[in-house]
């Protein structure tokens, strides 16, 4: 399973990519706006600093301006993924665009026939938030369940990009059941690389070496 990070924090992005553990990146005009300074020049940087598909969203409603804008969006990079909400225009757009040779991520998806729909119209991800299904009172991981069921039986090439994930529980749900990529605020993604059982043993570890040795908790060889 794919991560993609979830964010237009330049900081972030390279601190995660750094480790290795950043496939990808999804942004929107939101995160954008909390990043602060010239969206442009945010997405250009992200562009060029993650080798993965970035997902990159236009503003735009109506089908032609939607193209339009996803062409000068791709022009970022080869690795731009173009998203555009699951409208009627914004299906129009995703067919037109990924005849083009642009893929396509079709985001605010909250039901099976959204996402079916958006994969009949060339969507490479489809992005079910199922956080916000959650708030509604209804199981979002069973909508990927669905959907990992229904794209594997048609063999749909679309991935099912799991987004709105507000800890690692949904993480690792999505991982189970066969999703292709989930997305992640920066603040999941640290709580994943975290345990307190991690911590506990690291410090045993080191001051057991500190009585051993007197030397603290340094590794360095005690005979030069």
């Amino acid at each position: 399973m794919k991560i993609f990070l979830d964010t237009a924090d330049i900081g972030l992005i390279k601190r995660y990519n750094d480790m290795g553990l950043v496939d990808g990146i999804t942004t929107n005009p939101s995160l954008l706006a909390k990043a602060g300074g010239n969206p442009a020049d945010a997405m250009a940087e992200i562009s060029d600093v993650i080798k993965g598909d970035v997902s990159l969203e236009v503003v735009a409603t109506d089908s032609d301006a939607m193209v339009e804008e996803g062409r000068r969006l791709r022009r970022y990079g080869d690795n731009v993924v173009v998203k555009v909400p699951m409208t009627p225009d914004g299906l129009a757009a995703c067919r037109r665009l990924s005849s083009e040779g642009i893929p396509v991520n079709v985001t605010l998806i909250f039901s099976t026939n959204q996402a079916i729909l958006a994969a009949k119209a060339g969507a490479r991800y489809v992005s079910p938030f199922i956080g916000r299904i959650d708030d509604t009172g209804h199981d979002g991981m069973q909508l990927i369940e669905d959907l990992v069921g229904i794209f594997q039986n048609y063999g749909f090439e679309t991935q099912v990009l799991v987004a709105s994930v507000r800890h690692p529980v949904h993480v690792k749900e999505a991982a189970l059941l066969g999703a292709d990529v989930v997305t992640l605020p920066p603040a999941v993604l640290e709580k994943m690389l975290h345990h307190p059982l991690t911590k506990i043993g690291l410090d045993n570890f080191l001051a057991d070496w500190a009585k051993l040795t007197g030397q603290g908790s340094s590794y360095s060889s005690s005979s030069s």
